[in-house]
């Protein structure tokens, strides 16, 4: 279908514009057009929606969207059936209360019942939020033209931070917009729904890991919003768990029953989700379409930090010491870039993940010891040139780039030899001469810590994790410690120009809801051993890929990655 070909109440939208400052990338608006063409094809083609409807409609309706799927090329209808299994009492349970809606014939519902759905796969940094708000804005347009039924509008996504991310767009979006989009919490749904706002669209938004079938202090019951299963959803990285036997996937669904459900992700592996994937702009198209940074992961493995390999000290030191090096390597690039073009190139910075935190001999405090033996000079002169032979070794034989098997690596083989010790104080450290590591705190945050030399005046690592008073108490007992009565987070300052932090460290808990474009080198430390770490490191790879282009041109720049295998 040509979204130009729909009638003119379906494609006439203004699908570029999003807020004074932004808006849509060509992809996003592919996006939004293919989601309006499966609304078109629901709402209109297949029976065309009118007011007042009975809801036999929107069951004829998916039974005609299954069909659709057949006719071009589903064969998985057995696969994506709904198999019930009474010994997952609750899950059996739940389903079996809505069963005029999702009827079960030998043993399974089919998911015919559930086709009412459409699936975003869209690379971390590719711009989801915007492409859910413009989508949002589209849906109220489409039911005051009458072209679709003017349920209530819900986001659901799993975090806090995300929470406020998706309220700072909204207010953006609302700058440069006369219909202005209210963002209320879910449980003000009765209160709302008594006086309704006169001066926009109401939007409902709640998190996802609070929606439950049970009531308590933030839990939410679903049922007392059911409202008859017509919401219009929208799942924002909210399909976490295990699709099967995940109950709220099986709420999402229910609350949507007689409305649409729209969910969007970096990361999608489920077929049910696949099927009815929408629109893909997955990491490995972003990066070819010449959006992000061009990806290598190299094959240096970090498993001297391993719970139970046995690796000397020396081992540890010169896996530090090739991240640091990399790292120099990119910089000593980036400032002549930078005497060129200021705008050409973004500040690099080292982004270490690990898996444990606060354990007695967590991966973070291995690492943070080795960086801190660097930083005061504690460098065996073998082991530094053995890190950069390693390294020489494999770049030089030009490893290709993910997704890009017509790309290779090609580096300045001299300059990477010629990086001494001095070079990583001075680019890395933010000094010239070694020192004792200092811990810069503030008091009003209890989640980052920052450190500097004592030689240097400017910090040079960042730590965010959930919380540093353990850390304090524990591995930074006889550090001297700086109170800064400046009220500003290094890590929320991490994007300017003025920013002076060259490594951040931390655990999952900041790797989604997080934009930079300074990542080049990330390092992957006990994490990437199950299916739930697979999925993590996508997301988190996809922090690395993001750029800012200059005016007229997308252009990828490099990023490394070493993991544990």
């Amino acid at each position: 279908m040509q979204y130009e070909d729909l009638p003119p109440s379906w494609n006439t939208f203004d699908l570029e514009t999003f807020s004074k400052d932004k808006k849509l990338w060509d992809y996003q608006q592919d996006a939004v057009k293919n989601a309006i063409k499966v609304l078109w094809k629901y709402y209109e083609d297949f029976i065309d929606y009118h007011k007042n409807e009975k809801v036999v409609a929107n069951k004829d309706r998916k039974a005609r969207f299954l069909e659709w799927y057949k006719d071009n090329g589903l064969n998985q209808e057995d696969d994506l059936d709904i198999k019930l299994d009474k010994r997952k009492r609750n899950i059996y349970k739940l389903l079996m209360e809505y069963s005029d809606d999702f009827p079960q014939e030998n043993g399974k519902i089919s998911y015919e019942h559930f086709i009412n759905r459409m699936c975003f796969w869209m690379a971390t940094g590719s711009g989801k939020s915007l492409v859910i708000i413009k989508l949002i804005q589209i849906l109220i347009q489409l039911i005051e033209r009458g072209e679709i039924p003017p349920y209530d509008i819900l986001i659901l996504t799993h975090r806090d931070d995300l929470i406020e991310q998706l309220k700072n767009h909204v207010r953006e979006f609302n700058g440069a917009n006369e219909n202005q989009i209210i963002l209320k919490e879910l449980k003000e749904y009765p209160e709302v729904k008594r006086e309704p706002s006169l001066f926009g669209t109401t939007v409902f938004y709640y998190r996802s890991d609070n929606l439950s079938d049970e009531q308590k202090e933030k839990i939410i019951d679903f049922k007392n919003y059911d409202n008859e299963g017509k919401w219009y959803v929208f799942l924002d990285e909210a399909h976490k768990g295990d699709r099967e036997d995940s109950k709220r996937q099986h709420i999402y669904s229910i609350l949507s029953r007689n409305g649409f459900l729209f969910n969007s992700s970096a990361t999608f592996v489920d077929p049910r989700d696949i099927v009815t994937c929408a629109y893909e702009f997955n990491l490995s198209s972003f990066v070819n379409a010449g959006y992000g940074k061009h990806i290598s992961i190299l094959k240096q493995e970090i498993r001297a930090f391993r719970d139970e390999e046995d690796y000397s000290r020396e081992e540890k030191q010169k896996i530090v010491l090739k991240s640091l090096i990399l790292l120099t390597y990119v910089k000593k690039f980036y400032e002549d870039i930078k005497n060129i073009r200021a705008d050409l190139y973004h500040k690099p910075l080292l982004l270490t993940l690990v898996n444990s935190v606060n354990t007695e001999d967590a991966d973070l405090k291995l690492f943070f010891r080795e960086l801190k033996k660097i930083g005061q000079g504690a460098v065996d002169e073998e082991v530094f040139r053995k890190a950069i032979d390693d390294l020489v070794t494999e770049l030089k034989e030009e490893p290709h780039f993910m997704f890009e098997e017509d790309r290779t690596i090609k580096i300045d083989e001299a300059e990477l030899k010629n990086i001494n010790k001095d070079d990583i104080l001075n680019y890395v450290y933010n000094s010239s001469t070694n020192g004792e590591i200092e811990v810069l705190v503030r008091q009003s945050d209890r989640k980052e810590l920052a450190f500097k030399l004592k030689t240097s005046d400017r910090p040079f690592a960042l730590i965010k994790i959930g919380d540093i008073s353990g850390w304090l108490k524990e591995e930074l007992a006889g550090y001297e410690v700086q109170e800064r009565f400046e009220d500003e987070s290094y890590f929320e300052n991490l994007n300017k120009e003025e920013s002076e932090i060259n490594i951040l460290m931390g655990s999952r808990s900041f790797y989604e809801g997080w934009d930079s474009n300074r990542p080049n080198v990330i390092n992957f430390i006990n994490i990437g051993m199950g299916e739930d770490a697979k999925k993590f490191i996508l997301q988190s790879v996809g922090r690395g890929v993001r750029i800012q282009p200059i005016k007229t041109r997308e252009r990828g720049y490099c990023s490394f990655t070493m993991q544990v295998k």
